[in-house]
């Protein structure tokens, strides 16, 4: 029998091909799109409306894509019948958002956008719904394959869009629209996902169960872009005038610090795929294999971490002049981006016994705590008010489920072993961003040390981990 963690390799590998290709041109198009565009405040206005989108999306889906591969890697059910559900349910949410649109016309710059952006969220809705059945089906290497051609043609339209038709804000998001409906086209065909929709597969029962799960992760998702994302939105509306720039120029230098902690977003993302796979299909000594695993997953990503916080003023040379402080964002926003990592491989227990109502609750607490925070720290600390506000908020989801998930699976955190590298990489912000006499000396040196403290136990937990058993000898 293969080995569950041999499994959870292989598919990791998978899905790294396929978030790799997609990961790696969102991080080269960032300093692609400050040339492309020239000024600050174009940018700005460019994150502003994507962030819109993403606002959009878990409403009209519904949060579905949750539901369609819990559910579809359930033996007991129905794939044609989990497929129809999700097509139903991203249907019926579209029509609401279309009535809703003298509402939606409130959202700053939502009506100067509005039908690229109806167009944009419904895609994206279906990309989503047939590549995560296709991942509850397990077929991993088409994922792979449809990452690394959406990538290519997201790169053939923003090159189109906004080099050669110089369209902006609006190439941006048609660019994303071409290229998301090539993929889902692509999957719905090769994957031959016709066969799995019919208007009879509909079942009430099931949908039901899909939406009791599904439903509160809906503003969980909204909780997490509150943390995530609002900031830019906050940082425009409170920046105004601060050092003598606008909101939008604060706003574009703020979504290009984001560029960095892409990088830990990253290896999150493609580990988090393959990992709910396992999380749901591994049943045996459960508690112990999240335990180890988290173990390495929290020690790899402390090294990238902190090697990200030492290289951020070099990296920001690849952008335009005019976008290099930027760098100050870095340090606060990847710390913030550890620990959602580690809130989203807690979600996964949460996943696992179904109890989507926790993750609601912990995201909304850090919701509530990073509003509360923007309006205290931005006019304090200006923009660097927003990146505090999400390490702090994301901080507190990280306790809050770490304490609930213990009623749930025993698992360990390494609570020693986490403290240590929290405190050796505070202490290494803290160099950087104060620009301490010798900084440069100092941040190399904390890397080390939190890359050899680590290294251990990555090397040894591997070796146990990918150890074949050997066979039984036969009596």
């Amino acid at each position: 029998m293969e080995n569950k963690y041999k499994r959870l390799m292989s598919n990791t590998m998978l899905f790294a091909i396929s978030n790799f290709s997609s990961k790696l041109l969102s991080i080269i198009l960032q300093p692609y799109i400050t040339f492309a565009m020239g000024e600050v405040d174009e940018v700005g206005i460019t994150k502003l409306v994507q962030q819109i989108g993403s606002l959009l999306i878990p409403l009209v889906s519904m949060g579905v894509s949750f539901a369609i591969i819990r559910f579809g890697l359930e033996k007991t059910n129905s794939k044609s019948q989990v497929f129809t559900n999700g097509l139903v349910t991203i249907g019926l949410g579209f029509a609401l958002m279309l009535i809703c649109y003298p509402v939606l016309r409130l959202i700053p710059l939502f009506s100067d956008y509005a039908l690229l952006l109806y167009v944009h969220v419904l895609v994206s809705c279906l990309r989503t719904l047939c590549t995560q059945f296709v991942r509850s089906r397990q077929l991993n290497r088409l994922v792979a394959v449809d990452g690394v051609l959406c990538s290519a043609t997201n790169l053939g339209f923003m090159i189109l869009f906004l080099s050669g038709m110089k369209m902006g804000a609006s190439g941006y998001i048609l660019a994303i629209i071409c290229s998301d409906a090539l993929s889902a086209l692509f999957v719905f065909l090769v994957a031959g996902l016709r066969r799995y929709l019919h208007v009879k597969s509909f079942n009430r029962e099931l949908w039901s169960r899909m939406m009791r799960y599904a439903l509160p992760m809906v503003p969980a998702q909204i909780s997490f872009w509150v943390i995530n994302a609002s900031d830019l939105f906050f940082v425009q509306a409170m920046c105004e005038g601060y050092q003598g720039q606008t909101g939008e120029y604060w706003t574009g230098l703020l979504g290009v610090g984001y560029f960095l902690p892409t990088i830990l977003t990253v290896l999150g993302t493609i580990f988090y795929e393959a990992w709910q796979l396992s999380a749901v299909t591994e049943e045996k000594g459960r508690a112990a294999f999240f335990s180890r695993v988290f173990a390495i997953y929290q020690a790899l990503l402390f090294c990238c971490c902190s090697g990200i916080i030492l290289l951020c003023r070099p990296l920001m040379f690849m952008f335009k002049s005019n976008f290099y402080d930027a760098w100050q964002f870095v340090p606060m926003l990847t710390l913030a981006t550890l620990f959602n990592c580690f809130n989203q491989f807690l979600n996964s227990v949460y996943m696992v016994e179904k109890r989507s109502t926790l993750s609601l609750y912990t995201m909304l607490a850090g919701a509530i705590a990073n509003a509360g925070l923007n309006w205290a720290l931005i006019p304090l600390m200006g923009p660097n008010g927003a990146t505090l506000a999400s390490l702090i908020s994301y901080f507190i989801v990280f306790v809050l489920r770490a304490i609930n998930t213990r009623g749930l699976m025993h698992m360990s955190f390494a609570p020693l072993r986490l403290a240590i590298n929290c405190a050796l990489i505070g202490v290494e912000t803290v160099f950087m961003l104060q620009e301490t006499p010798g900084w440069p000396v100092w941040c190399t040196l904390l890397t080390a040390v939190i890359c050899l403290f680590n290294l251990q136990g990555i090397l040894g937990m591997l070796r146990q981990l990918l150890r074949r058993r050997a066979p039984r000898k036969q009596a």
